[in-house]
């Protein structure tokens, strides 16, 4: 069977990424709708993300520092739980730009630096207890699907409010899954250097960091106006919900199947795969709106997405030490979904206004540069490598 369920610590870990994965299927394909709603136009909403997810280029590495020093994972991550369920609240009695961007900032410093630290807890479970990180992953892909479509069908009915609503309801879930979680700990470090630094020495850990981020980046317009390009084309909210979900079907597949893969390739070769299925989807999502064609290329994001993604979290175990790892883990989400992302989205409002579906094609040249990178970063790896970072 792809898909088992999950027992003992396996389930604690996986009702994490599925609560946690809730608000992510909910905000992420249609939180623009939410800010459109609010009287936002293209280059807001593109000026907004970016700025919301920047927010993690400083939190992430700041609470992960906290992290790796006190060596605890679990506590850290309920206590930014219940704040950012407190922010999100406040979306509910704001209007205009600025006020949005203010709470969105608020919300942003609190709600990304949770899922670095969940997956350095996971991996220090996983090699503690020799689980398979890709079929707990995936319980969190399985939530993201049910979010996405339901959220898509409510909206047929519902206005675009309740967005907000369903956001904050998902919030809370989070905050639940988060007091759950076993309390794994690595050995505390022993280094007085900061860990941050001694990672950013490892040169290896910046060429991925680069390569990781251009493929990921260049899910920008597809993350900002996916949404609203296909409303635009004339496609309902179920259907677009379910094209979201279609995606994450094959993500799915690719995460149950994710230790054999990481056998047979090796982390850098599957990050070089999804930088290659990233420029084919792009080209073909900006070439043509026609539903066969999306159909098709949306199953690729098992590997633009998830194929980079499996690949990134195997190489940043195998180069850090788990006393350092909630540190790399939250470079790894602040350079690459903090700092890369938002750049792009910054460029994606710019992009989809002047040139529409035609800023997919960007993308693409994006997805094959972080590819090429990826091979790059292997052929280091058959050479003697900068020395491991360890405490």
């Amino acid at each position: 069977m792809l898909v088992r369920a999950p027992t003992g610590d396996s389930l604690r870990l996986a009702f994490f990424f599925a609560a946690y994965f809730v608000v992510v299927g909910i905000q992420l394909p249609f939180w623009p709708v939410w800010l459109a709603n609010k009287g936002l136009g293209p280059k807001e909403i593109g000026l907004l993300l970016a700025i919301s997810i920047a927010a993690k280029v400083i939190a992430n590495p700041v609470a992960a520092h906290l992290a790796d020093r006190s060596g605890e994972r679990r506590r850290p991550m309920l206590i930014l739980a219940v704040a950012a369920m407190a922010s999100f609240a406040l979306f509910g009695g704001v209007d205009g730009f600025w006020a949005i961007l203010m709470v969105s900032v608020l919300f942003f410093m609190a709600w990304p630096p949770i899922m670095p630290l969940g997956e350095s807890l996971t991996m220090i479970t996983v090699h503690r207890e020799n689980l398979d990180y890709g079929r707990i992953r995936l319980w969190g892909s399985l939530s993201f699907i049910a979010a996405a479509v339901i959220s898509g069908r409510v909206l047929v009915d519902e206005p675009a409010d309740i967005i907000f609503w369903m956001v904050l309801s998902a919030t809370a879930f989070a905050v639940i899954a988060c007091a759950l979680l076993p309390d794994s700990r690595p050995e505390r470090i022993t280094s007085t250097q900061a860990p941050i630094l001694l990672i950013l020495r490892n040169r290896q850990f910046l060429l991925f960091l680069l390569a990781a981020a251009l493929i990921q980046g260049s899910h920008a317009v597809y993350y900002a106006f996916g949404t609203l390009h296909w409303q635009a084309v004339g496609y309902s909210d179920d259907l677009i919900g379910a094209l979201w979900a279609e995606g994450v079907v094959a993500e799915i597949v690719l995460f149950a199947l994710g230790s054999r893969l990481i056998r047979r390739l090796g982390p850098e070769r599957l990050i070089a795969l999804g930088g290659l299925a990233a420029a084919i989807r792009w080209t073909v999502t900006g070439a043509t709106d026609a539903l066969p064609a999306l159909i098709c290329v949306q199953a690729l994001h098992a590997f633009s997405f998830g194929a980079t993604h499996l690949g990134a979290i195997h190489f940043v175990a195998r180069v850090v030490s788990p006393a350092m790892s909630a540190t790399a883990q939250s470079l790894y989400s602040a350079a690459v979904m903090g700092l890369g992302l938002a750049i792009m989205l910054l460029l994606s409002g710019e992009l989809y206004e002047r040139f529409g579906g035609g800023a997919f094609q960007a993308m693409a040249f994006l997805g094959l540069l972080g590819g090429w990178m990826a091979l790059v970063l292997r052929q280091t790896a058959d050479h003697p490598p900068s020395p491991k970072v360890r405490e």
